[in-house]
Protein backbone atom coordinates (compact mmCIF):
# COMPACT_ATOMS: atom_id res chain seq x y z
CA UNK A 1 0.00 0.00 0.00
CA UNK A 2 1.38 3.38 -1.03
CA UNK A 3 0.82 6.43 0.66
CA UNK A 4 0.63 9.37 -1.57
CA UNK A 5 2.24 12.82 -0.17
CA UNK A 6 -0.32 15.48 0.20
CA UNK A 7 1.18 18.88 -0.86
CA UNK A 8 0.61 21.83 1.75
CA UNK A 9 -1.24 24.82 0.51
CA UNK A 10 1.51 27.04 1.78
CA UNK A 11 3.76 24.48 -1.09
CA UNK A 12 0.95 25.23 -3.66
CA UNK A 13 0.44 29.01 -3.15
CA UNK A 14 4.13 30.95 -3.77
CA UNK A 15 4.51 34.72 -3.94
CA UNK A 16 5.22 36.12 -7.25
CA UNK A 17 8.43 38.34 -7.18
CA UNK A 18 8.17 41.63 -9.33
CA UNK A 19 10.70 41.27 -12.10
CA UNK A 20 13.23 44.45 -11.92
CA UNK A 21 11.85 47.41 -14.72
CA UNK A 22 13.42 47.38 -17.84
CA UNK A 23 13.85 50.62 -19.23
CA UNK A 24 11.60 51.93 -22.10
CA UNK A 25 13.96 53.44 -24.27
CA UNK A 26 14.17 56.68 -25.94
CA UNK A 27 12.09 59.02 -24.37
CA UNK A 28 9.32 60.31 -26.09
CA UNK A 29 8.80 63.89 -24.76
CA UNK A 30 11.17 66.20 -26.58
CA UNK A 31 13.50 68.48 -25.11
CA UNK A 32 12.21 72.30 -25.60
CA UNK A 33 15.23 72.85 -27.99
CA UNK A 34 13.99 70.14 -30.14
CA UNK A 35 10.35 70.55 -30.09
CA UNK A 36 11.31 74.62 -30.76
CA UNK A 37 12.96 73.27 -33.44
CA UNK A 38 10.59 71.01 -34.99
CA UNK A 39 7.94 74.29 -35.11
CA UNK A 40 10.38 76.28 -37.04
CA UNK A 41 11.09 73.77 -39.53
CA UNK A 42 6.98 72.61 -39.82
CA UNK A 43 6.37 75.95 -41.52
CA UNK A 44 7.15 75.33 -45.36
CA UNK A 45 7.69 79.07 -45.60
CA UNK A 46 10.28 78.74 -42.94
CA UNK A 47 11.95 75.72 -44.70
CA UNK A 48 12.47 77.50 -47.88
CA UNK A 49 14.23 80.69 -45.82
CA UNK A 50 16.47 78.16 -44.50
CA UNK A 51 17.47 76.24 -47.40
CA UNK A 52 17.98 79.30 -49.14
CA UNK A 53 20.08 81.22 -46.49
CA UNK A 54 22.12 77.53 -45.87
CA UNK A 55 22.57 77.79 -50.37
CA UNK A 56 23.89 81.30 -49.42
CA UNK A 57 26.32 79.77 -46.82
CA UNK A 58 27.36 76.70 -48.92
CA UNK A 59 28.42 79.16 -51.86
CA UNK A 60 30.25 81.62 -49.28
CA UNK A 61 32.27 78.92 -48.34
CA UNK A 62 33.00 77.77 -51.78
CA UNK A 63 33.75 80.92 -53.45
CA UNK A 64 37.07 80.34 -54.79
CA UNK A 65 36.29 76.77 -55.74
CA UNK A 66 33.16 77.95 -57.61
CA UNK A 67 33.64 81.27 -59.06
CA UNK A 68 34.88 80.99 -62.90
CA UNK A 69 36.70 84.32 -62.85
CA UNK A 70 38.97 86.18 -60.34
CA UNK A 71 36.80 88.69 -59.15
CA UNK A 72 39.36 91.86 -58.99
CA UNK A 73 40.61 90.67 -62.25
CA UNK A 74 40.53 93.76 -65.25
CA UNK A 75 40.15 93.31 -68.87
CA UNK A 76 39.19 96.97 -69.88
CA UNK A 77 38.06 95.26 -73.96
CA UNK A 78 35.56 93.21 -72.44
CA UNK A 79 33.55 96.03 -70.14
CA UNK A 80 29.85 96.32 -70.11
CA UNK A 81 29.49 92.91 -71.59
CA UNK A 82 25.50 92.00 -71.06
CA UNK A 83 24.07 89.40 -69.35
CA UNK A 84 24.57 85.94 -70.67
CA UNK A 85 27.50 86.87 -72.91
CA UNK A 86 29.91 83.95 -73.64
CA UNK A 87 31.94 83.32 -71.09
CA UNK A 88 30.39 85.70 -68.53
CA UNK A 89 26.90 84.78 -67.57
CA UNK A 90 25.62 87.86 -65.83
CA UNK A 91 27.84 90.37 -67.94
CA UNK A 92 31.06 92.23 -66.98
CA UNK A 93 31.48 95.82 -65.08
CA UNK A 94 33.28 98.72 -66.26
CA UNK A 95 36.68 97.52 -65.73
CA UNK A 96 35.94 94.07 -67.49
CA UNK A 97 35.44 91.83 -64.23
CA UNK A 98 33.22 89.35 -63.97
CA UNK A 99 29.60 89.88 -62.52
CA UNK A 100 28.93 86.18 -61.61
CA UNK A 101 32.75 85.77 -59.65
CA UNK A 102 31.97 89.01 -58.32
CA UNK A 103 28.49 88.32 -56.77
CA UNK A 104 30.01 84.59 -55.28
CA UNK A 105 32.74 86.60 -53.45
CA UNK A 106 30.69 89.25 -52.29
CA UNK A 107 28.30 86.63 -50.42
CA UNK A 108 31.59 86.26 -48.17
CA UNK A 109 31.09 90.09 -47.28
CA UNK A 110 27.69 89.98 -46.94
CA UNK A 111 27.04 87.07 -45.04
CA UNK A 112 30.01 88.22 -42.08
CA UNK A 113 28.84 91.95 -42.30
CA UNK A 114 25.51 91.11 -40.16
CA UNK A 115 27.73 88.60 -37.94
CA UNK A 116 29.93 90.89 -36.96
CA UNK A 117 26.90 93.58 -36.29
CA UNK A 118 24.90 91.19 -34.65
CA UNK A 119 27.58 89.54 -32.66
CA UNK A 120 29.37 93.33 -31.27
CA UNK A 121 24.98 94.13 -30.26
CA UNK A 122 24.53 90.47 -28.55
CA UNK A 123 28.03 90.88 -26.49
CA UNK A 124 27.03 94.38 -25.08
CA UNK A 125 23.15 94.68 -25.35
CA UNK A 126 22.64 90.80 -23.81
CA UNK A 127 24.47 90.81 -20.48
CA UNK A 128 23.28 94.62 -19.99
CA UNK A 129 19.64 93.95 -20.44
CA UNK A 130 19.68 90.66 -17.58
CA UNK A 131 22.13 92.60 -15.21
CA UNK A 132 19.29 95.72 -15.91
CA UNK A 133 16.21 93.76 -16.23
CA UNK A 134 17.03 91.18 -13.07
CA UNK A 135 18.79 93.51 -10.69
CA UNK A 136 16.51 96.38 -11.42
CA UNK A 137 17.33 99.77 -9.33
CA UNK A 138 19.82 102.19 -9.73
CA UNK A 139 21.31 99.86 -12.75
CA UNK A 140 18.41 99.59 -14.37
CA UNK A 141 17.48 103.27 -14.09
CA UNK A 142 20.99 104.24 -15.35
CA UNK A 143 21.43 101.58 -18.25
CA UNK A 144 17.85 102.21 -19.36
CA UNK A 145 18.49 106.20 -19.66
CA UNK A 146 21.75 105.57 -21.90
CA UNK A 147 19.29 102.88 -24.28
CA UNK A 148 16.70 105.37 -24.27
CA UNK A 149 19.22 108.40 -25.83
CA UNK A 150 20.94 106.16 -28.22
CA UNK A 151 17.46 105.00 -29.66
CA UNK A 152 16.48 108.22 -30.57
CA UNK A 153 19.41 109.28 -32.32
CA UNK A 154 19.12 107.24 -36.04
CA UNK A 155 21.03 104.67 -36.29
CA UNK A 156 22.56 105.10 -39.79
CA UNK A 157 23.53 108.90 -38.09
CA UNK A 158 24.89 107.13 -34.81
CA UNK A 159 27.09 104.68 -37.52
CA UNK A 160 28.40 107.58 -40.07
CA UNK A 161 29.25 109.38 -36.89
CA UNK A 162 31.28 106.19 -35.41
CA UNK A 163 33.11 105.86 -38.92
CA UNK A 164 34.13 109.42 -38.95
CA UNK A 165 35.84 109.02 -35.80
CA UNK A 166 37.31 105.29 -36.08
CA UNK A 167 37.39 105.76 -40.25
CA UNK A 168 35.68 103.35 -43.29
CA UNK A 169 36.07 99.88 -43.84
CA UNK A 170 33.93 96.57 -42.95
CA UNK A 171 35.05 95.61 -39.81
CA UNK A 172 34.56 99.95 -38.21
CA UNK A 173 31.03 99.89 -40.30
CA UNK A 174 29.90 97.11 -38.60
CA UNK A 175 30.90 97.76 -35.30
CA UNK A 176 28.89 101.00 -35.84
CA UNK A 177 25.79 99.16 -36.97
CA UNK A 178 26.53 97.16 -34.01
CA UNK A 179 26.30 100.12 -31.49
CA UNK A 180 23.33 101.29 -33.13
CA UNK A 181 21.47 98.33 -32.61
CA UNK A 182 22.42 97.42 -29.10
CA UNK A 183 20.17 99.41 -27.41
CA UNK A 184 16.73 97.63 -29.37
CA UNK A 185 18.46 94.45 -28.04
CA UNK A 186 18.91 95.92 -24.64
CA UNK A 187 15.23 96.70 -24.09
CA UNK A 188 14.17 93.18 -25.58
CA UNK A 189 16.23 91.11 -23.48
CA UNK A 190 15.53 93.85 -20.25
CA UNK A 191 11.48 93.20 -20.93
CA UNK A 192 11.96 89.08 -20.58
CA UNK A 193 13.72 89.12 -18.36
CA UNK A 194 11.85 91.43 -16.13
CA UNK A 195 8.83 89.15 -16.90
CA UNK A 196 11.13 85.76 -15.79
CA UNK A 197 12.04 87.32 -12.44
CA UNK A 198 8.58 86.95 -11.26
CA UNK A 199 8.10 83.68 -11.64
CA UNK A 200 8.47 80.68 -8.68
CA UNK A 201 11.48 78.76 -10.06
CA UNK A 202 13.73 82.21 -9.45
CA UNK A 203 12.49 83.23 -6.13
CA UNK A 204 13.20 78.77 -5.65
CA UNK A 205 16.60 79.16 -6.93
CA UNK A 206 17.21 82.52 -4.30
CA UNK A 207 16.18 80.84 -1.45
CA UNK A 208 18.16 77.85 -2.32
CA UNK A 209 21.07 79.72 -2.32
CA UNK A 210 22.06 80.11 -5.71
CA UNK A 211 24.46 83.12 -6.73
CA UNK A 212 22.87 86.05 -9.21
CA UNK A 213 25.19 85.10 -11.83
CA UNK A 214 24.11 81.35 -11.74
CA UNK A 215 20.61 82.19 -11.36
CA UNK A 216 20.80 84.64 -14.10
CA UNK A 217 22.82 82.41 -16.31
CA UNK A 218 20.77 78.85 -15.32
CA UNK A 219 17.27 80.02 -14.86
CA UNK A 220 16.70 83.43 -16.73
CA UNK A 221 19.02 83.34 -19.92
CA UNK A 222 17.20 80.18 -21.03
CA UNK A 223 14.09 81.50 -20.86
CA UNK A 224 14.59 84.46 -23.09
CA UNK A 225 16.59 82.98 -25.72
CA UNK A 226 13.51 82.54 -27.62
CA UNK A 227 12.55 86.27 -28.41
CA UNK A 228 16.03 86.98 -28.24
CA UNK A 229 16.33 84.50 -31.70
CA UNK A 230 13.64 86.57 -33.09
CA UNK A 231 15.37 89.66 -32.75
CA UNK A 232 18.48 88.66 -33.76
CA UNK A 233 17.09 86.80 -36.93
CA UNK A 234 15.48 90.75 -37.76
CA UNK A 235 18.62 92.27 -36.91
CA UNK A 236 20.68 90.26 -39.62
CA UNK A 237 18.07 91.39 -42.33
CA UNK A 238 18.89 95.23 -41.18
CA UNK A 239 22.34 94.68 -40.52
CA UNK A 240 22.66 93.73 -43.93
CA UNK A 241 20.43 96.03 -45.32
CA UNK A 242 23.13 98.63 -43.59
CA UNK A 243 25.97 97.16 -44.64
CA UNK A 244 24.89 97.34 -48.22
CA UNK A 245 24.52 101.32 -47.64
CA UNK A 246 27.43 101.42 -46.04
CA UNK A 247 29.16 100.52 -48.82
CA UNK A 248 27.05 102.10 -51.59
CA UNK A 249 28.22 105.28 -49.85
CA UNK A 250 31.99 103.87 -50.29
CA UNK A 251 32.01 103.73 -45.96
CA UNK A 252 32.01 99.88 -46.08
CA UNK A 253 33.91 97.75 -48.12
CA UNK A 254 37.17 99.37 -49.72
CA UNK A 255 37.72 98.37 -53.15
CA UNK A 256 39.12 96.20 -54.94
CA UNK A 257 36.90 94.05 -52.20
CA UNK A 258 33.84 93.05 -53.34
CA UNK A 259 30.46 94.09 -51.83
CA UNK A 260 26.70 93.53 -53.07
CA UNK A 261 26.09 97.20 -51.65
CA UNK A 262 29.59 98.09 -53.34
CA UNK A 263 28.51 96.64 -56.98
CA UNK A 264 25.51 98.82 -56.95
CA UNK A 265 26.96 101.71 -56.66
CA UNK A 266 28.81 100.68 -59.44
CA UNK A 267 26.26 99.97 -61.47
CA UNK A 268 24.51 103.54 -60.40
CA UNK A 269 27.49 105.34 -61.80
CA UNK A 270 27.11 103.14 -65.20
CA UNK A 271 23.30 103.04 -65.23
CA UNK A 272 23.34 104.56 -68.47
CA UNK A 273 25.81 102.25 -70.51
CA UNK A 274 24.97 99.16 -68.77
CA UNK A 275 21.08 99.45 -66.97
CA UNK A 276 21.46 95.67 -66.47
CA UNK A 277 24.42 95.47 -63.97
CA UNK A 278 21.94 96.54 -61.49
CA UNK A 279 19.76 93.06 -61.47
CA UNK A 280 22.07 90.58 -59.98
CA UNK A 281 23.11 92.36 -56.16
CA UNK A 282 19.86 93.71 -56.74
CA UNK A 283 17.69 90.49 -56.64
CA UNK A 284 20.55 89.24 -54.25
CA UNK A 285 19.70 91.66 -51.37
CA UNK A 286 16.32 91.69 -51.64
CA UNK A 287 15.77 87.71 -51.35
CA UNK A 288 18.55 87.50 -49.12
CA UNK A 289 16.28 90.27 -46.59
CA UNK A 290 13.49 89.01 -47.22
CA UNK A 291 14.13 85.41 -46.12
CA UNK A 292 15.63 86.60 -42.94
CA UNK A 293 12.42 88.97 -42.56
CA UNK A 294 10.00 85.87 -43.14
CA UNK A 295 12.70 83.49 -41.15
CA UNK A 296 12.00 86.26 -38.22
CA UNK A 297 8.40 86.05 -38.56
CA UNK A 298 8.37 82.58 -38.35
CA UNK A 299 10.40 81.85 -34.78
CA UNK A 300 8.12 84.92 -33.58
CA UNK A 301 5.20 82.30 -34.75
CA UNK A 302 6.88 79.72 -33.20
CA UNK A 303 7.63 81.35 -30.09
CA UNK A 304 3.92 81.96 -29.81
CA UNK A 305 3.00 78.76 -30.29
CA UNK A 306 5.15 77.83 -27.54
CA UNK A 307 3.95 80.28 -25.04
CA UNK A 308 0.59 79.46 -25.61
CA UNK A 309 1.32 75.86 -24.98
CA UNK A 310 2.65 76.57 -21.69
Amino acid sequence: MTIRQVASPLDTVRPRVASPSRPTGRRTTPSPGRAFARRVWSSRTNKVCLIFLGFLVVVAAAAPWIAPYDPAHQKLASAFLPLFSDGHLLGTDQLGRDTLSRLIHATQISLVAPLIAVGFAVVTGLPLGLLAGYLGGRFDWIAGRVADALIALPALVLALAIIAIFGPGLVNAMLAVGAASAPRLFRVVRGSTINVREETYIEASKVVGCSTARTVLTHVLPNVRSPLLVQVTLMMSLALLAEAGLSFLGLGVQPPTASWGSMLRSAFDNRFQSPWMVVPPGIAIVLTILSLNMLGDGIRDAVGQERRKS
